[in-house]
């Protein structure tokens, strides 16, 4: 027995040994391409020395004698840092994400060739102006320079991703980078979905329901469009869901996050320090590493500071030593779906307004990995790019011989975006940053301005220019062949909105509607808040003039204007009432639940139990409401809709009416209803979280997901790749944590600002930022997410454009010397 026991105890210390040597190799092999920022690089592609200094947080500051070297420099760091999401972002635009991950994003490749925005990139180079093609071609030779010092020096094949998915690197080209600010006009918008949602519901629902479910804003008259029926007779109603599948690859956000930010700015008349005062946090799903890169940029023309986008030469948002420009989606209404009708004697044939016409047709074949490849006949119509009904379920509103084709302004290939960036980055004051976006075509952007003396906010992007007689005011798919429905152009830039010099001196934007003027010129029908804005004007007139500090406190504030609005309304007929009840009983913990409630002051704090009682009682009760009317199509509804809910509790326009459940005998009200919604409610959370109401925090379901986007999902590996925090906030507080809406895990935080930045003109080296992850895309790297910490606890890095302080606290200078 002793024996035995030796001999087990032996080949047990062997294992563990063996295991112990594999570990330290694959951690020798994979850390090779952890980047060493303390070294001397000998490279071609470059005039003179350049200098990459590593601040203390592994902000990189780009030195060089010109300003192409400078574009260069910012290519070698983007590459470091974050190779693998690069060569990801330029597979997603070229729609070959197959010949890696094999079936399961054909679907996805097929969609971004059916738009050609690949193709469209390469025919937009030429377009820029020649600073902008220099810029490009430098950038991607400081790519290709640390791919070159890769594969010389076989640092770990740029990234650890790439020993597990195929490890060959086409070389970077200034494509790719106008590719990447294209698949941002795809992530910014829904409008497409929008529109195919409301074409469901306007088949199955009263107008009068319609206006209750998808509420306009006032003075917007829904009344007077054509039901959709009418216009195509042979669509069938339906209440199945949208076939609309969702992956982390998908550049195609769903309807609930086609973007979000807030943007607000003071000029130096309500300002205490007497400099405007800027602050932007740009809102996109989460992911390890962020979609956001840090990086300060030495110019000819000065500093620039802020916010980049892996394998974009350009400082998206951020600040000069005088100017600075900030970011929010603008909901700028830029897609139209249109139903073609095809010759039914000849399939190649669609009608237009002067008869029929053959499509435009190409092949493209998608390679997939452990597949038979995907061939596909691409086909154009004079409106855009013909979508087969697989795609955003469009199937389901197309009827028999016909088809649906989307016209989108960021499908063009004379697209000078990137000019108008660079020339926003490289503005000296808000007169420039205006007239640099004139050139700006897609994503649709409310950018907001501040130089030292002035604030203003100006909506860039092309706006389609629609006939006033449009049949469907671009809010439901409309017949192609009609010239009324069909684009004229674009409108000229000086007609989309813009703010100068407010009287009030302060100015900003929170996804909310910033005009009210009538079709065509709206701008859109379809705006991202409605809540925020509420909580935003509060805070800035409660005080005659800010400061950083105050500016910082309304970015982090976590009061939700829609809880303080809906729970007087939902529990007017609760609060404080009922007969005492035994302990245990769905009674006494309604009456536990209402007595937070009551004393609670809407604040969506992560310690708290309050913000997940309510949170899940408007979510159960929203769905009572609208379930036995839609069936499976309120699955779409995956977030609660303040409006709808205000409208239906306060009886706008008899939209109380939608508390009656239709399918039972009784007539239930809406206090009927908002009492079973939460007891339901309660019920739920108890069996997740306990029967202790007061032990619950929010924070434990409102959790930030940093997901790896391809290894986030794989067993073991994601414990090591993905960053999970625990947060406040929700989808209608200033501190935006859009949760995923998806059970089982609904209050997930998915979507936020991965970016915050504030800046002071008085002092613009006092200016501040952060990201939500790190720097580095190197899971074993100590930046792949130091400053997520900082990020969730509300703190923020200096951003200074002093060199010297940089280099003193310094984790490494990097030099670039010419070969």
């Amino acid at each position: 027995m002793p024996t035995l026991f030796r001999w087990l105890l032996r080949s047990f210390t062997a294992l563990m040994v063996l295991i112990a040597l594999a570990l330290a190799f694959v951690w020798t092999v994979l850390s090779r391409s952890i980047p060493d920022y303390d070294t001397t690089w000998r490279v071609s592609g470059i005039s003179g020395p350049a200098e990459i200094v590593r601040s203390n947080a592994n902000v990189p500051h780009i030195f060089g004698p010109t300003d192409a070297d400078v574009f260069f420099g910012l290519g070698f760091a983007h590459a470091q840092d974050r190779l693998w999401q690069m060569t990801l972002l330029r597979r997603t635009a070229q729609g070959r994400l197959s010949e890696i991950f094999g079936a399961r994003t054909a679907r996805i490749d097929e969609l971004l060739r059916r738009l050609d925005l690949y193709n469209l990139s390469i025919q937009s180079v030429a377009a820029q102006d020649p600073e902008t093609i220099a810029a490009l071609e430098a950038y991607a030779r400081g790519v290709n320079a640390w791919l070159a010092q890769v594969n010389e020096g076989a640092l770990g094949r740029g990234a650890p991703e790439f020993f597990l998915f195929d490890p060959e690197i086409a070389v970077w080209q200034p494509a790719d980078s106008i590719a990447i600010i294209k698949l941002m006009g795809l992530q910014l918008s829904a409008h497409l979905e929008a529109e195919v949602l409301r074409a469901r519901l306007s088949m199955l629902l009263r107008p009068e329901r319609l206006r209750d479910i998808l509420p306009d804003d006032p003075g917007q008259g829904v009344a007077a469009l054509p039901d959709f029926a009418s216009l195509f007779p042979g669509v069938a109603p339906s209440r199945a869901a949208l076939d609309i599948p969702a992956d982390p690859l998908s550049p195609f956000p769903r309807r609930a996050f086609a973007g979000a930010s807030n943007a607000w700015a003071a000029a130096p008349a309500r300002a205490a320090a007497g400099g405007s005062l800027l602050a932007n946090d740009p809102h996109l799903g989460f992911t390890a590493p962020s979609i956001w890169y840090l990086a300060r940029l030495e110019l000819q023309s000065g500093g620039v500071i802020g916010g980049t986008i892996p394998g974009v030469p350009v400082v998206m948002a951020g600040r000069s030593e005088g100017f600075g420009w900030a970011l929010t989606s603008s909901y700028l209404d830029d897609q139209d779906v249109f139903i073609e009708k095809v010759n039914p004697d000849n399939p190649e044939q669609y009608l237009t307004p002067t008869g029929w016409k053959p499509f435009e047709t190409r092949r493209s074949i998608v390679t997939i990995k452990d597949a038979e490849p995907l061939t596909l006949t691409l086909r154009w119509t004079e409106n855009g790019p013909v979508l087969p009904g697989t795609h955003y379920d469009l199937a389901s509103i197309t009827p028999p011989g016909h088809v649906a084709s989307v016209a989108w302004t960021v499908l063009r290939g004379d697209d000078r975006s990137m000019t108008a960036a660079m020339r926003l980055m490289r503005a000296r004051n808000i007169d420039e940053g205006i007239a640099a976006g004139a050139d700006f075509v897609a994503p649709s952007q409310n950018v907001t301005m501040a130089d030292r003396e002035r604030v203003a906010m100006v909506t860039i992007g092309h706006m389609p220019a629609r006939d006033p007689g449009h049949q469907t005011r671009g809010r439901l798919p409309a017949p192609g062949w009609e010239a009324v429905n069909r684009w004229q152009g674009t409108l000229p830039y000086d007609s989309t909105p813009r703010f100068v010099d407010p009287t009030t001196g302060i100015l900003g934007n929170t996804n909310n509607k910033t005009v009210d003027r009538p079709f065509p010129d709206h701008v859109s029908y379809e705006w991202g808040d409605t809540q925020r804005i509420q909580r935003w004007l509060r805070l800035m007139r409660a005080r005659d003039v800010h400061t950083r500090e105050s500016f910082i406190e309304a970015q982090l504030d976590t009061v939700s204007p829609a809880a303080r609005t809906l729970l007087p309304l939902i529990g007017a007929e609760l609060w404080f009432t009922g007969e005492p009840a035994p302990a245990g009983t769905p009674e006494r913990r309604r009456q536990q639940a209402l007595a937070l409630l009551a004393e609670w002051n809407g604040e969506m704090n992560e310690h708290m139990p309050e913000p997940l009682i309510a949170s899940m009682w408007l979510r159960v009760l929203q769905d009572k409401l609208i379930r036995d009317d839609l069936g499976p199509l309120a699955d779409e509804f995956t977030h609660v809709e303040p409006v709808f809910l205000e409208r239906v509790f306060r009886n706008t326009e008899g939209a109380s009416r939608w508390c009656d459940i239709i399918q039972s005998s009784p007539e239930e009200t809406c206090a009927d209803l908002a009492r079973i919604a939460l007891d339901e409610a309660l019920l739920q959370l108890s069996e997740r979280y306990g029967t202790n109401i007061e032990s619950w925090r929010w924070g434990d379901a409102h959790q930030a997901t940093h997901d790896h986007p391809t290894l986030g999902q794989v067993p073991v590996l994601r414990h090591l790749v993905n960053i999970r925090q625990s947060t406040s906030g929700d989808d209608f507080t200033l501190m935006r944590g859009r949760t995923s809406g998806k059970a089982p895990d609904p209050f997930l935080n998915v979507h936020g600002a991965g970016y915050r930045g504030v800046y002071d003109f008085a002092d613009p080296d006092s200016s501040v930022f952060i990201i939500s992850t790190g720097q580095s895309g190197h899971p074993l790297s100590r930046f792949y997410d130091d400053l997520g910490e900082l990020w969730r606890r509300g703190e923020y890095i200096p951003m200074s454009l002093d060199t010297g302080l940089a280099k003193a606290a310094a984790v490494g200078i990097t030099r670039l010397e010419p070969r």
